[in-house]
């Protein structure tokens, strides 16, 4: 095997591994140019970074849900599980997402990644942010890479309220805590083995 067959050999299987990498981190791993992993990447077929995030985004969703349109995602969606689980991406590159005196990111960008994938991971078109409790534990600056995971944590099919959790990761370590409550509308609308699945009580606070 030659050392180009050699290099795009690897370089399909790092995009396996982690899917949501750029060109410059693979161009930088595999100590070429972005333009030769391009061309790489062409002949193998293998689709741009935002081409692929949105194919995994599409993929995650094996049954008839419906899907926060992904330019309403604050980030990069790279995971949903609706009514479980979703994961998102965050790269704090412009001047607009800091402050000028010290290059730390504004708040409410945090809250708003966390927020719209709250959003996201429930399977209601008319889900509304009821309460947000959240909390700031490390500072994010310039350049930084912003992963943000929600779970819903539980669903009162009753009271037509879910809490979801979403905590954000920067280099492993977390950064932003919210819990978000939301009112969710399609309770009635959900198969009957789904609500079984999924139903979980309040019991601390109807007690």
């Amino acid at each position: 095997m030659g050392k180009i067959e050699k290099r795009q050999t690897l370089l399909k299987q790092i995009i396996s591994e982690t899917p949501f990498i750029k060109d410059k981190e693979l161009a930088r791993i595999l100590n070429v140019s972005i333009q030769t992993i391009r061309l790489d990447r062409l002949e193998l077929s293998i689709p741009e970074y935002r081409e692929r995030i949105k194919n995994i985004a599409y993929d995650s969703q094996k049954e008839e849900f419906r899907l926060l349109p992904i330019d309403e995602v604050i980030g990069e969606l790279i995971d949903l599980e609706l009514d479980n689980s979703a994961v998102s991406i965050l790269e704090i590159e412009g001047n607009e997402h800091v402050f000028s005196r010290n290059q730390i990111v504004r708040g409410h960008y945090l809250f708003a990644q966390a927020n719209s994938l709250a959003i996201a991971v429930i399977n209601d078109e008319l889900a509304l942010t009821s309460q947000a409790n959240m909390r700031f534990l490390e500072q994010v600056k310039q350049n930084d890479k912003v992963i943000a995971k929600a779970k819903v944590k539980e669903t009162d099919f009753e009271n037509r309220r879910a809490l979801v959790e979403v905590k954000s990761f920067v280099n492993g370590n977390i950064v932003f805590l919210c819990d978000f409550e939301f009112y969710r509308s399609n309770w009635v609308d959900l198969k009957a083995n789904d609500r079984d699945r999924k139903r979980t009580s309040f019991s601390l606070i109807n007690t």
